[in-house]
């Protein structure tokens, strides 16, 4: 059977499932006698198991299932919860999503993993308890590998059902049958069960799983589970999974168990061709009452759908050009004078607007798919480093464009690297300054205006600003007569500067200032900032400013003797005229006085070697242009002005150009090339 029609739903899911099991984790950490957040995991950790088997990847399957023997021990409080045991549920978490990563880029999804195994296998043979004749028959075996005959239940399962009774659970058995003709049995079983662990949770099966895996049944089976939805809503769900042919839903008699009770007088049987609703007849007032208080309350959460990131970039290029043609009909508007097409054009000029906003909003992904790997790590790092640690998440629901999001993991990661080694103390020095031993690091993520601001703050040592001047001008970087100009800001972005680091020894996590130039460069890239600020013996605050979107850019279009060029409006500080006369000359290099800085002018005709026409004016056109605290003025011929353009890739062939960073089609079909000022300025 070809279950590649299934393999990205899996993946998507299965990396889904691993983030619920860490987030849980750190959860239980904090609130080890929450069992609850124990049957989260387990849960999840099911799910995973079956998905794994279902898809033919056994070492995956295999792994999960050890990790859920220690799962069941915890929630049953036949093991005490140690450091150790979280630590070795970590690993088998990162072994996993090593294996499901394996899986996305083409691989089996296999991993060594024999130490975490026998370190799982320690844990559940060492530190469970000696289970009593009442409760011989563990949760794992209980809901994972039942021996089920004509629906007969042992204790453990009688009290599972009796005590979800009691927490307002119903408790129902179906049985599920699949058409004659359904081909990939395995498959439909794991969708049933993906729909029901969503509303509930499965007691036990009949056959086993391992049979409903391996296909070892007909056409149909039974299935256990607890609940709070209602009977009908339980078959209009099960019956959406395709193939599925009919459910049959029995509310079971916890006081004759092994005769289940029949809700309906007529079994209610809902067919894939049947439209109209079902309508049963309740046997008795009393299952009237029940059901009657548990009515379900009508959800307002929204629908949504997956869809592949290939067709989202294909809907984008298409709009792109969408765009370009709108920017031609306006100039074709414009140049004809004519009433009636203008006013379409306006039209068309709304609408496309609208359906920018739509197109790139769905491109938009929230942040927290890049935080979600940050608190597991941070507590290792803090194991690491015997510090104590609290990473708060504020704002993980801000949206950026995924081009954007798949770039900054590693600068942020880099950054909390050196928040926990240089930032962060050790908890007998935070003592000895008065400070709580449990250091703070809060990662804040807001939007503002077209910007998104990413903030990674820590309530450590801060930065020393004599140790950072010294070890400036030990490199050469500044001199000593230009120390006293610098604003502390300055001083403290100096250790983005390459190969700078104020680390008295080298460490294999981070170095202070190792790196950095990196993380800014990549920033950078993106079109956005980096700037610190920092207390000595406060802390630190890194703060990233990243584009909403980096496909569509708002610029100022200038002209360079007969040639069109693109200047992003981010960079511009503001466009001014000055004279010939105002240029000096300064270390080789012609500046301006402007408001009383001096800037180097870079006249982009020599920089870009464009052919001259015609005589120079006396008056120059400058557009001031910025890259953090530093800035120049570029010079041009002319202000055209300020439009909307696609950004357009160079290519690889291109990709080595200097200073311009990508291309646009304008409105009268001539290409522009887009300047990148950050590469000017460097």
């Amino acid at each position: 059977m070809d279950m590649n029609q299934y393999l990205e739903v899996f993946i998507e899911e299965s990396k889904e499932h691993l983030q619920m099991c860490s987030e849980q984790l750190l959860e239980l950490e904090k609130n080890p006698d929450d069992l609850s957040i124990v049957n989260d995991i387990f849960r999840a950790a099911h799910t995973l198991k079956g998905m794994s088997a279902t898809m033919g990847y056994e070492d995956l399957a295999n792994l999960t299932h050890k990790m859920e023997n220690v799962l069941d021990a915890i929630r049953n409080e036949q093991i005490t919860l140690q450091p150790e045991t979280f630590d070795t549920l970590f690993l088998a978490v990162d072994d996993l999503e090593a294996m499901v990563y394996s899986i996305a880029e083409g691989g089996e999804g296999k991993r060594d993993v024999k130490d975490v195994v026998e370190k799982l296998l320690l844990i559940e043979k060492g530190e469970s308890l000696i289970p009593t004749a009442a409760n011989e028959v563990s949760a794992a075996s209980a809901i994972l590998e039942p021996k089920i005959v004509n629906s007969e239940y042992d204790e453990f399962e009688i009290t599972v059902l009796q005590q979800s009774q009691d927490q307002g659970f119903n408790s129902y058995e179906l049985k599920i049958s699949l058409r004659e003709d359904c081909l990939l049995k395995a498959a439909r079983v794991f969708m049933v069960f993906e729909v029901l662990e969503k509303i509930g949770e499965v007691i036990k099966s009949n056959p086993p799983v391992e049979q409903l895996e391996e296909e070892q049944f007909d056409h149909s089976f039974s299935v256990t589970m607890v609940t709070k939805e209602s009977v009908e809503d339980v078959q209009k769900k099960v019956m959406k999974v395709s193939e599925v042919d009919k459910v049959q839903v029995h509310t079971i008699d916890l006081e004759h168990l092994r005769i289940p009770v029949p809700v309906e007088e007529q079994e209610p049987v809902v067919t894939a061709s049947q439209e109209a609703p079902v309508v049963t007849t309740v046997a008795t007032e009393q299952t009237k009452k029940e059901e009657k208080k548990q009515a379900p309350v009508k959800s307002n959460s929204s629908k949504t759908i997956r869809v592949n990131i290939e067709r989202l970039d294909i809907l984008m290029n298409l709009f792109e050009e969408l765009v370009i043609d709108r920017g031609r009909l306006d100039q074709i508007s414009r140049d004809l004078d004519n009433q009636e097409l203008h006013e379409t054009v306006e039209r068309m000029s709304r609408v496309t607007s609208d359906l920018q906003t739509i197109v790139l909003n769905m491109r938009m992904v929230p942040v927290e798919t890049v935080f979600n790997r940050f608190p597991k790590m941070v507590r290792q790092l803090a194991r690491d480093l015997n510090k104590k640690v609290d990473l708060q998440i504020v704002g993980a629901e801000t949206e950026l464009d995924r081009t954007v999001i798949d770039e900054i993991g590693d600068p942020l990661v880099h950054l909390l690297r050196n928040a926990m080694d240089h930032g962060i103390e050790r908890p007998e020095v935070r003592l000895a300054n008065g400070k709580p031993e449990e250091g703070k690091i809060l990662l804040k993520a807001y939007h503002s205006g077209n910007h998104v601001f990413i903030e990674i703050e820590d309530d450590g040592a801060g930065i020393n600003r004599e140790r950072v001047l010294n070890k400036a001008i030990a490199n050469g970087i500044l001199s000593e007569e230009a120390v006293a100009t610098l604003t502390d800001k300055q001083v403290y972005e100096l250790i983005l500067a390459s190969g700078f680091s104020t680390a008295e020894k080298i460490s294999d996590v981070s170095g202070r200032g190792v790196g950095l130039d990196v993380v800014k460069n990549t920033i950078e890239s993106l079109g956005g900032s980096v700037t610190i600020d920092s207390k000595e013996g406060a802390g630190s605050v890194f703060l990233i400013q990243l584009p909403l979107t980096l496909s569509i850019i708002s610029v100022m279009l200038v002209e360079i003797q007969k040639e069109k060029y693109a200047i992003p409006l981010s960079s511009i500080i503001e466009t001014a005229i000055i004279k010939k006369e105002d240029i000096m000359n300064a270390h080789n290099q012609q500046v301006i006085d402007f408001r009383g800085k001096i800037l180097p002018l870079l006249f982009l005709k020599d920089i870009f070697e464009v052919p001259e026409f015609g005589k120079e004016d006396e008056f120059l056109s400058v557009v001031i242009v910025r890259k953090g605290d530093k800035m120049a003025g570029l010079v041009v011929d002319s202000f055209i002005g300020q439009l909307e353009v696609v950004l357009k890739s160079l290519g690889d062939y291109l990709s080595t150009a200097f200073a311009i960073s990508g291309a646009t089609i304008l409105g009268d079909g001539q290409v522009a090339l887009i300047i990148d000022c950050n590469a000017l300025i460097n």
